[in-house]
Order: C-alpha cells, then sequence, then structure tokens
C-alpha cells in the first residue's frame, strides 16, 4: 500500500484513530483525512510561503454548518506548523472573545499559540526561545566574551531594543515587559517573570508589584493589542517561526449581538484588514470562517459597506470553478461519494493498525462503507453535511473494532445503525428532527 496512509507513523495513525473513536476532530494526521481540499493546497501553501518571507495574506473561510469549516482550519494549521509557523485558533463567541475587543482575542491567541514542538500556550518558550537565539547572535558576532555576563546581558538588551524599535514606537509597554521579564529570569525571580509572561499574553489581574519592576501599568486595551500582536510577530520572527497563522473561527457569532457591539465587531475586523494591507503585520496570515449568512446578509458583512467590499467574491459560477486565490474559498460540504471517499480513507488507516488487517478489508469493504454512509445520512435528515463525525465514530467504534476483536462478528448480520440523541451535537439533533430518541436502519 502507498501514499500518506501507509507513509503515517504508527502513532500518528493511533492518534486520530483514537480521536475519531470518541467523536472528536483529531488535533493532530488531518492531511490523512482531507476528502476534497487538494485544489487548495497550491495556493494556500503560496500563502504561506508569502507570510514565511515577511508578507502577509488573508482568507475567509465560507460554509454553511458541517461543511468542515474548523476541520479545514486545523488541516492548514498543520501545513503551517510543517512550514515553521506558529499557530493559533481562536473562537469567536458573543461573551468569552467579542472580536470588537481586539484585547480578548489577542489573550485568546497567546493561549492558543502553538508551534510544531510546543503545544499551548507556547508564549513563554518563545519568548525563552528568542532571548536564547539573541544571545548567540551576540556571541557569533565575536565582540562580547562568553564569560561576561554583565557585558553579554548589556549587549542582548540593545540588540532587543534595535529588534522592537519600530514596535517600541507605537507600543513601548511590550519592549519595557520583555526586559522586566529577563531581568526577572536572570535574577531568579520566578513569581515576577511568570507575571510578566502573564501580562504579555494579555491577561488581566497581573500583580501589581510585576508590572512596577518592568515600569508598566494597567491592562491591555483594545488599541494596544494590535502593537502587542506587532510585538509578538517580531518575537517568533526571530527566534525561528517567520509568521503566525490566526484562525478566527465561527465570526457568524457576530450577526447574533447587540447591534451596536455588532458595528464595532465588523468595524474591529475592518480595521485588521486594513492594517494588514498596509504591511503592519509582517508574517500575519489571517483566516475568518463563516456561514453564507454572515458574508452575504444584513447582519452580517454588508452591514459595514467597507467590510463587504474587501470580502467580494463572485460566486454566481459553478462551484467547479472557484478559484483557491479568491479573498473568500467555499466550502461545498460532504456529498455521498466524499463520504465514502472519507470512510474507505479510515478503513485502510486502521488496516495498518490492525491485529488481523485481511478481516478488516473483507468484511468492511467499500460497498459496505457505502452501505454504512447511507445509513447515517438518512438517520439525520438525508443531511450529509452534518454527518461526517456520527459516520468516522460509527466506523471505527462500532464496526472496525468489533470486527478486529470478533473473530465472528461480522457487520452485516450483527449490527445495525443505532443512534441517541445523546450522541448528537446540538446541530446533528436538529438535522435529525422529530425522530424518536432511537433511531434504527437496517443496513442493505
Amino acid at each position: 500500500m502507498t501514499g500518506p496512509v501507509s507513509q503515517a507513523s504508527a502513532v500518528r495513525r493511533r492518534e486520530v484513530i483514537d480521536a475519531l473513536r470518541r467523536g472528536t476532530v483529531p488535533q493532530a494526521g488531518l492531511d490523512l483525512l482531507a476528502v476534497g481540499l487538494g485544489r487548495f493546497e497550491a495556493a494556500l501553501d503560496d500563502d504561506l510561503a508569502t507570510a514565511s518571507r515577511g508578507g502577509a495574506a488573508f482568507h475567509a473561510i465560507r460554509g454553511d454548518y458541517g461543511s468542515g469549516k474548523t476541520f479545514f482550519a486545523r488541516w492548514l494549521a498543520e501545513r503551517a506548523k510543517r512550514a515553521g509557523l506558529a499557530t493559533a485558533e481562536v473562537q469567536i463567541s458573543e461573551t468569552e472573545t467579542p472580536l470588537h475587543r481586539l484585547e480578548t482575542v489577542y489573550r485568546r491567541l497567546t493561549e492558543r499559540l502553538t508551534t510544531a514542538t510546543h503545544q499551548p500556550s507556547a508564549l513563554r518558550a518563545v519568548i525563552d526561545s528568542w532571548f536564547y537565539t539573541l544571545e548567540e547572535e551576540v556571541l557569533d558576532a565575536g565582540e562580547v566574551d562568553e564569560e561576561d555576563e554583565a557585558g553579554l546581558a548589556e549587549a542582548v538588551d540593545a540588540l532587543m531594543e534595535r529588534r522592537l524599535a519600530e514596535v517600541a514606537r507605537t507600543t513601548p509597554a511590550f519592549a519595557a515587559a520583555l526586559r522586566g521579564y529577563r531581568r526577572a529570569v536572570a535574577a531568579g525571580d520566578g513569581a515576577t517573570a511568570e507575571a510578566l509572561i502573564a501580562w504579555l499574553g494579555g491577561q488581566k489581574s497581573v500583580a501589581a508589584s510585576a508590572r512596577r519592576t518592568a515600569g508598566v501599568r494597567g491592562d491591555l486595551d483594545h488599541f494596544a493589542a494590535l502593537g502587542f500582536l506587532q510585538g509578538l510577530l517580531t518575537v517568533l520572527r526571530d527566534c525561528g517561526h517567520p509568521g503566525l497563522l490566526l484562525v478566527l473561527d465561527e465570526i457568524e457569532t457576530l450577526q447574533r449581538v447587540r447591534g451596536d457591539v455588532r458595528e464595532k465587531g465588523l468595524n474591529a475586523l475592518r480595521q485588521l484588514l486594513d492594517e494588514i494591507d498596509a504591511g503592519r503585520f509582517p508574517g500575519l496570515f489571517l483566516v475568518i470562517t463563516g456561514t453564507p449568512a454572515f458574508y452575504d446578509g444584513q447582519q452580517g458583512a454588508q452591514r459595514l459597506a467597507p467590510l463587504a467590499q474587501r470580502l467580494a467574491t463572485d460566486f454566481t459560477t459553478d462551484p467547479r470553478f472557484d478559484s483557491p486565490r479568491a479573498v473568500q474559498l467555499r466550502l461545498a460540504g460532504f456529498d455521498l461519494p466524499h463520504l465514502g471517499e472519507l470512510g474507505r480513507a479510515v478503513r485502510n488507516l486502521y488496516r495498518e493498525e490492525a491485529r488481523h488487517p485481511d478481516r478488516i478489508s473483507e468484511r468492511v469493504d467499500d460497498a459496505y462503507i457505502g452501505d454504512l454512509a447511507v445509513a447515517v445520512t438518512g438517520g439525520l435528515g438525508g443531511q450529509v453535511g452534518v454527518a461526517p463525525r456520527v459516520f468516522l465514530r460509527k466506523l471505527v467504534a462500532d464496526v472496525l473494532d468489533r470486527v478486529d476483536e470478533f473473530e465472528d462478528f461480522d457487520p452485516r448480520l450483527h449490527y445495525a445503525f443505532t443512534v441517541t440523541s445523546s450522541e448528537l451535537t446540538e446541530t446533528e439533533r436538529n438535522a435529525a428532527a422529530g425522530s424518536a430518541d432511537d433511531i434504527e436502519l437496517e443496513l442493505p
């Protein structure tokens, strides 16, 4: 067997299968499940390369519920990390992360900051790596002896000031907090160091004593958040991460907030896009996800004409001719052939780890997977778009596991697809609207 499945490591295969068995989106290995996304790969890789070279990029992902927007974003994040970029996925919400308060967006960004080698939050690891890089650069220049601690610290501080000069002009507090953090680490003051990392991450209620030590005051506000993002990009670039993929997920929540709050949120997004176009954020690749109603409706982007103009994309042609370089990228969602293809990919992935791979191939053949896809879709009101999570969980936990464990288990004879309402998300329950608590469908 050749291709991505056979080349995947055993650890990656197990992680993917375990997540599907739980009914969750895997945290890694999404390229193994990326059905129908191949047409975007070249254009998005170009965008990642642009960010890596110090440029900036933006895309708006468009799709109905169940079309795979979150999966798409996480698949793209995996590609970004392989290209060396840091990533962060932020869910926009009315109460926890309102878009009109960019300080909350920045705070969530730092909480979710991830690199290929560090899980969230990678902020402290990134900053420590940055100071190490600056020290190595000073030592490589040969102007300071490694044993001269005071001279090395002074030279590193001077280099830091040069690197942060542009940021310090607009957000001097960012550079001041970095200096304070470095002094606290050198003095062995762990509590102050932790507090200043929290403050750099936009956290509230940081000890006043720590802020005084660094010469900063107050909490991060909406206007300073953009300066902090600029500073973070500088730090990332200098320590080997040439850019940042930032995903703002579920931006359609703006439609559900109070009118004045919606206006502020839309304007914040417009401001962010303008700052990207102006070159303020070298290395930033911003992605937003939303439903068609957000992009096209009067309660969404159309409410703010300048934003609507920046997001405008022609979708009057056949989806086959959608450009992967457009501002908006349309996700068509799953149909039955795609669902079957996804099932076959998971079956092949499972077979690589199975104790009885031949039995898997024989009893869970392509025809059976097609039948199961039809049954699951029928149980969810015929809406294929909301079926993948349930379909994959049933395929792994109810069918493949049993075939591998029990020699005499034949899914065509011994298994009928059944789902209870407690197993479903709210969207999935709505799709199965009006059904009984249990749905049982005999497979052909």
